[in-house]
């Protein structure tokens, strides 16, 4: 059986992120796994996994990775670090146009790299199956309830980047105090939202339906999450239709004021088009009505369908506020302003758990389709580009973004 070799590159974004795609004993189990391969570590001194780590599970080091035959990483790969000819696993960011990704694609198509787009590897049933969302989720909601008792000056809790792993993120929600009042809407039930449960799951709160949490009233804080048919409906009042929502989304409008007038805290966690209405308008925020005091955005899709959130927020500094009134930014400590926590890019405040979790999902999901035998063709439909230098028939809609003819930021 031919040897392969598979390369772990070095990070190489600023600024740095500590993830990596296989932790030391994730490479050790790899080469268990399939024999005939043999995994090289490139150094780096940002991992959240230390060289010597890698080291003592028996896992080669070596600065040149010319000689392997798979390149992984996580975020976007440096074009300088490109090697030629080579297969690439990585989120490169360019299935959307983004623009200031568009010289780093045409790199790979100039140097016949086939990138394989972790975004891009879905199953049979057009659904992803590998990717950071649950740590999204479960750094996202964390930071909610941070958010929550700064803002009502309840408790405070460790930012989870100085957290040293989950299982300190646990202990500190131990903390939380909730009002027996605290009503919490969630939006969203895919690895983000069921990562967000996964925290819910350890707080002094319970979970009502929909339908109870409009209409009830309770003596312990409560929590809902809702599916898309909770908070849209069809314009003419007719009834809701999930697959007319997906394909004629301009034929239905948001219903989630309803929520968000007796919601305390809102976490969305779906998926959202831009062709679907927006779910809370700005409008909406400015209502006599309005509740929210609290919105941790995990989706984090800027100005469009939450609109309190007009910026993404960084790690060192991941909470702002929304006035509403002024429709601006302000202290999110002041009587009447929304506290908004948009940090994009949450999985790497636990940056061991995150990678543990992918590494995962990589040996089970991706690894026997790249190694062995792929019936479900998962590899060619989430291969960008291929080895002659060309887009994939699938991704032949980046013509233009290749061309320069159209760029999305």
């Amino acid at each position: 059986m031919k040897k392969i070799k598979i390369g772990i590159v070095r990070e190489g974004k600023v600024p740095p992120d500590k993830r990596v795609p296989l932790s030391p004993k994730q490479c050790k189990i790899v080469q268990l796994k399939f024999p005939n391969v043999e995994v090289i570590v490139q150094p780096s001194p940002i991992r959240s996994f230390s060289d010597d780590e890698y080291l003592a599970e028996g896992i080669l080091l070596n600065e040149d990775l010319t000689n392997c035959d798979i390149l992984l990483g996580v975020k976007e790969v440096n074009i300088s670090d490109l090697i030629p000819g080579k297969k690439f696993l990585f989120f490169s960011h360019t299935i959307k146009k983004q623009s200031y990704n568009r010289a780093l694609l045409l790199a790979i198509l100039e140097k016949k790299i086939q990138l394989i787009d972790y975004e891009a590897l879905k199953d049979i049933n057009n659904k992803r199956i590998i990717g950071f969302g649950r740590y999204a989720g479960i750094v996202g909601c964390y930071n909610g309830f941070r958010t929550f008792g700064l803002k009502h000056k309840l408790y405070s809790l460790k930012e989870a980047n100085k957290c040293a792993n989950r299982e300190e993120v646990e202990k500190e929600l131990k903390k939380v105090i909730l009002p027996s009042t605290t009503k919490i809407v969630l939006t969203g039930f895919g690895r983000v939202g069921h990562g967000a449960r996964e925290i819910l799951d350890l707080l002094p709160i319970t979970e009502v339906s929909p339908e109870e949490f409009l209409n009830q009233t309770f003596k312990t804080a409560v929590y809902s999450q809702l599916e898309v048919e909770d908070y849209y409906g069809k314009k003419d009042g007719s009834e809701f239709d999930k697959k007319e929502f997906y394909s004629n989304p301009e034929k239905f409008k948001s219903t989630f004021s309803r929520y968000s007038k007796i919601a305390d805290m809102y976490i969305p966690c779906h998926f959202w088009n831009n062709s679907s209405p927006y779910i809370l308008t700005k409008e909406d925020l400015k209502s006599p009505e309005c509740k929210l005091t609290v919105v941790a955005d995990i989706s984090c899709d800027i100005n469009e369908p939450i609109a309190c959130t007009i910026r993404p927020s960084k790690i060192s500094d991941p909470i702002y506020g929304y006035n509403a009134i002024t429709e601006s930014e302000d202290d999110f400590l002041k009587e009447g302003v929304i506290a908004v926590m948009a940090v994009d890019n949450l999985p790497c405040e636990l940056p061991l758990d995150a990678s543990q979790d992918f590494g995962n999902e990589l040996i089970k999901n991706i690894l026997p389709a790249l190694l062995l035998e792929d019936p479900d063709d998962i590899i060619g439909r989430g291969s960008e580009t291929n080895l002659q230098g060309t887009l994939n028939p699938r991704f032949e809609y980046l013509s233009d973004y290749v061309n320069g003819v159209v760029v999305k930021n």
